[in-house]
């Protein structure tokens, strides 16, 4: 069986880079006889609008693209996030975290400490509460809460995992990669009671995936994922990392780049296969 996802938030328009993702997946999906979800990833409801959700669904329509309803919400699914938060918390895994980002880059450059080191998720936790952090009790609500990395890998050498797109092969991570150049990621964000990772893992099991197109940029971010997989004893899906949609100068596109926002080339009049030309397909 071969089931995938295209996951956008609605905090922009769609531009080309979304545009390519999405028709990636669901060509896939059509190509193996499987099936093609979508899923909202509204978590930052500071961010997150209506419109912008409404215009996905235009967009993707207009592009040819379908998918069985209902579509999932991230919106809906804090009670799924809680119970897994609650999990991991009375394993002793995650430990609040009060720490600023000017915190962590102060404590991150610190003489003793050489230069910042960049992972997935940014800077890389020094570590600052892990000590002193109260584990006991229950879960503090309204807190950051990062996953001690070193403690959840106990008795994991390495975790592995099947890439099908640019680096295709069986990919290996050591356990030491994880602690040292990932860090202790944060599961749940103060202003959001989850975080992206913990919410992906959880809602792709929820709808049972298992082919994962997405972005080069999110190679990296994988390792997290596959561990929190195996911690949950979830399923693994196989990974399938696709280039990037890149303007003139080489920088990939972002949601700031409303030149290349898809309602736009709509408005001057494009097809859905110029699009399909433009981004390669």
């Amino acid at each position: 069986m071969f089931r995938t996802r295209f996951a956008p938030s609605p905090t922009g328009p769609l531009h080309l880079g979304h545009a390519y993702s999405a028709l990636l997946a669901f060509d896939m999906a059509q190509a193996a006889g499987g099936s093609f979800l979508l899923r909202i990833e509204d978590i930052d409801q500071s961010r997150a609008r209506p419109e912008w959700e409404a215009q996905i669904y235009d967009d993707l329509h207009w592009l040819g693209i379908r998918w069985p309803e209902p579509v999932m919400r991230q919106s809906d699914r804090q009670p799924a996030y809680d119970a897994v938060l609650d999990q991991l918390w009375s394993r002793g895994l995650l430990y609040p975290c009060t720490c600023s980002r000017a915190d962590i880059a102060a404590a991150a450059s610190a003489p003793q400490e050489g230069a910042p080191l960049l992972g997935p998720d940014g800077m890389v936790y020094p570590g600052t509460c892990r000590e002193s952090a109260d584990r006991t009790g229950r879960r503090p609500a309204g807190t950051s809460l990062r996953l001690d990395m070193a403690m959840a890998l106990e008795g994991i050498d390495r975790l592995h995992f099947t890439e099908t797109g640019t680096r295709a092969g069986e990919i290996t991570i050591s356990a030491q990669h994880l602690i040292t150049e990932v860090g202790d990621v944060v599961l749940a964000r103060r202003d959001m009671g989850t975080s992206y990772h913990l919410s992906v893992v959880i809602d792709d099991a929820a709808q049972e995936i298992t082919h994962v197109v997405r972005g080069e940029d999110l190679f990296e971010a994988t390792a997290i994922h596959v561990l929190l997989q195996q911690l949950l004893d979830l399923p693994t899906a196989v990974y399938h990392h696709h280039r990037l949609i890149r303007d003139e100068t080489g920088k990939r596109l972002a949601k700031r780049d409303d030149a290349r926002a898809i309602r736009l080339y709509r408005d001057e009049g494009k097809s859905p296969d110029d699009i399909r030309v433009m981004v390669g397909l």
